[in-house]
């Protein structure tokens, strides 16, 4: 049992170094999928409501009337469903700056993904790549109190809905609340750069 204790408490420094890598492939891949349309209209919803982003948008305050006649933000009658493509759908988009928005967007996770990696090597880059993290991923959790969409909703049906609005995470709502988990986690690597750099410096 010691030995197993020594091992983890030896293997810290590898341990912050598998942080790094984890946040670099989260970052990466996530980034990269913001070249593609599907993951750019999935992020409609939070870059709509959100105080911080909306303006990149040309009709985030937009409303429209759906099939029942009730009044809706725009965004929500131009839906592409994960899988399907509707060229009306698309059209509306390239309108709306959601494209062009998303590669932007995409670009910034990468090089801030890029910044934590490079921490391995230099801790200077790594710090900076570590507050990034952290402060984008309070910009995310900002979401749970602005998008609707985070929340189950009363849709009825057969019987009242049970579970809905607060605290009843949706599928995107639980995407973004993981994101407590990579603010740690910048922290946490930001924390360990800034020891190195200070052990540096008193060398």
């Amino acid at each position: 049992m010691e030995k197993f204790i020594l091992l983890f408490a030896n293997a810290q420094p590898f341990f912050i170094n598998f942080i790094r890598v984890s946040i670099f492939i989260v970052m990466a891949w996530i980034g990269g999928l913001k070249a593609f349309h599907y993951e750019a209209d999935g992020i409609v919803p939070f870059v709509a409501n959100s105080p911080f982003m909306s303006f990149f948008y040309k009709n985030a305050d937009a409303v429209g009337t759906d099939v029942h006649g009730n009044v809706v933000p725009e965004y929500t009658l131009y839906k592409n469903p994960e899988g399907k493509t509707v060229q009306k759908n698309v059209d509306w988009h390239k309108k709306n700056g959601t494209y062009v928005f998303s590669y932007g967007l995409g670009t910034v996770i990468l090089l801030i993904g890029i910044t934590v990696l490079l921490g391995i090597w230099y801790p200077k880059i790594g710090l900076l790549g570590g507050v990034l993290t952290f402060g984008m991923s309070c910009v995310t959790l900002t979401f749970l109190l602005t998008t609707p969409e985070v929340y189950v909703p009363n849709l009825g049906g057969d019987f009242p809905t049970p579970q809905y609005g607060f605290p009843y995470l949706s599928g995107a709502g639980r995407l973004v609340l993981k994101d407590i988990i990579m603010m740690a986690a910048g922290l946490i690597v930001a924390s360990n750069c800034s020891k190195r750099i200070l052990a540096k410096r008193n060398s």
